[in-house]
């Protein structure tokens, strides 16, 4: 079936998110992981732990749908929410070894998808798409 013609931003963008989404979900699985999952350890792996809102922010996620989001994170002990030292009534999420150890694993899947993705849409233009992206999520903050 072909894409919706509607002049529609975020239907199009909605469109291209469920498809890419499927991509990633399907290599991903093979480590029990979701693309959102893999999202949020790859952020915590790469920053290292972060408060909520800090994480959030840097996803361009509400609080709530990050909370969510971590919750079979944490049941699968792949992250922790623990208390800021500094401020107590702040949390902060990190990486546990057993989420390090996921993420490394997930890695090679997560490449696949990426190969995937780049030889679906092109290499070239799939580089220009995240950058036309990232300029969509700086301008809608």
């Amino acid at each position: 079936m072909e894409p919706d013609e509607s002049p529609c931003h975020c239907l199009a963008l909605r469109q291209a998110a469920r498809q890419a989404t499927q991509v990633y979900d399907r290599h991903l699985a093979a480590e029990g992981l979701r693309s959102t999952q893999y999202s949020i350890l790859s952020k915590l792996g790469r920053l290292g732990p972060q408060s909520v809102n800090a994480l959030a922010a840097s996803m361009a996620m509400d609080r709530t749908t990050l909370g969510r989001a971590l919750k079979p994170l944490q049941r699968a002990r792949l992250v922790a929410v623990t208390t800021d030292d500094d401020d107590g009534r702040a949390r902060v999420i990190r990486l546990t070894p057993a989420g390090e150890t996921r993420l490394k694993a997930a890695f090679r899947h997560w490449k696949n998808a990426q190969k995937e993705f780049e030889t679906a849409y092109g290499a070239s233009d799939a580089a220009k798409l995240r950058g036309s992206l990232r300029q969509v999520v700086t301008a809608l903050r």
